[in-house]
């Protein structure tokens, strides 16, 4: 009897120790996300307070809990300032304990948040930024680039609209990292698919008057003016452009190289009609997204953009990889990532690669004529699936040094 108590009493010590052995692979007893974005500029609705009421559905999915420890998530404006960025980042991991950093619109606060957590080796969940050079020169083993990029969306649109006879392109780009990377891969595509590029010109980030900058797209005589731009300051182009008339006569067209589903319900459908995009989600492709935009849209009057779903989506994966794992240790947790195939309802079948990449497939959309709309945020055609493997980069063509 003595025996029998004694060896349950050991059993138990031992379930016990495993259990808090487990529990403390979880670096200071909690799971801390940190949500960086734009909280009250040009990128606000595209990410902003969407992207944290997304990556929060995420946590309450799981109980709020992984292995037994809370998860806690934090926010703050990086205030599209790279320097602003990475301090805070710096701040969050060393003072804070931050595991993880999600979204960071903006492709140069993107560029130096990644020098941070790639020092830090903590993981950093990109939703936000679009530069390829993230999963290309810039890449990082605990970097992970998920709901689309400027390679995506020039395949997607660019190669779509020279197909469609818009064979001269002149480029309209926001003048910073983002935007150069967008206008050269956007042009690489439009030569590859038989176009041209008669020139371009570059506006400083928020811009307020367009005016200068669309009479110099005007009177190249291009027939494609490519927006390489996005947020506040595509939604400010298309309006300016559509008050000068300047796609009325029929001769030139407006190519919306990176448009959200916030920018096309600000514009309205009577201005956005017709523009050709490439997206990464759209709520109202299946029932899956459907069920959940819903209940997005039940806690912010909205319907979500990619990046807002994709905020979910990488999280949800993460904490998944983390429950597989049995630690947040940052480096292994990324393996973790890399191993697992993402299938949730952003994506089916996702696939991660070596620097990063979230492959998944893309959608070549049309924006609906008012005349076509069934009622609020029904406002998308989609008119292409374009498969991952032809949407993205592979690893080697992504000129990224991490091993393959």
């Amino acid at each position: 009897m003595i025996a029998r108590l004694l060896a349950g009493a050991a059993l138990a010590a031992l379930a016990v120790g495993s259990a808090q052995a487990q529990q403390g692979k979880i670096s200071g007893d909690v799971v801390k996300i940190g949500v960086l974005n734009d909280r009250s500029g040009l990128y606000a609705d595209l990410g902003g307070e969407g992207s944290v009421v997304a990556v929060r559905m995420a946590v309450e999915e799981v109980g709020g809990k992984i292995l037994g420890k809370p998860i806690e998530v934090i926010a703050a404006d990086h205030q599209n300032k790279p320097d602003i960025g990475s301090n805070l980042s710096r701040e969050w991991i060393d003072r804070d304990g931050v595991d993880v950093i999600v979204d960071v619109p903006n492709s140069g606060v993107a560029l130096a948040v990644q020098e941070v957590t790639r020092e830090k080796k903590k993981l950093f969940l990109m939703q936000g930024p679009a530069t390829s050079r993230l999963t290309g020169d810039a890449c990082s083993p605990t970097g992970f680039h998920w709901a689309y990029d400027t390679r995506a969306l020039a395949v997607g649109t660019g190669q779509a609209i020279v197909k469609e006879g818009g064979k001269s392109w002149f480029f309209l780009t926001a003048d910073y990292a983002f935007g150069h990377q967008l206008e050269t891969d956007t042009a690489a595509q439009v030569k590859k698919a038989g176009g041209t590029v008669v020139g371009a010109v570059r506006a400083p980030l928020n811009t307020a008057d367009f005016s200068s900058f669309l009479l110099q797209a005007q009177s190249s005589g291009a027939q494609v003016i490519g927006l390489a731009n996005a947020g506040g300051d595509t939604i400010t182009s298309i309006k300016q452009a559509s008050e000068f008339g300047l796609t009325q006569s029929g001769q030139q067209k407006l190519a919306g190289l990176l448009i959200f589903l916030s920018d096309v319900h600000a514009l309205g459908l009577q201005v956005a009609q017709d523009l050709v995009l490439t997206t990464g989600f759209y709520w109202d492709m299946d029932d899956e997204k459907r069920a959940w935009s819903e209940k997005y849209k039940a806690k912010t009057g909205k319907m979500p953009t990619m990046v807002q779903a994709g905020s979910y989506s990488s999280v949800k994966h993460y904490l998944k990889a983390i429950e597989a794992a049995g630690t947040d240790d940052g480096p292994t947790v990324a393996a973790k990532m890399k191993e697992m195939p993402v299938n949730d309802m952003f994506a089916k079948n996702g696939k991660i690669l070596p620097n990063g990449r979230m492959v998944h497939d893309m959608y070549l959309a049309r924006v609906k004529k008012p005349s076509e709309s069934k009622g609020p945020w029904d406002y998308y055609e989609i008119i292409r699936t374009i498969p991952g493997d032809e949407a993205f980069a592979t690893m080697a063509e992504s000129g990224c040094k991490l091993p393959g």
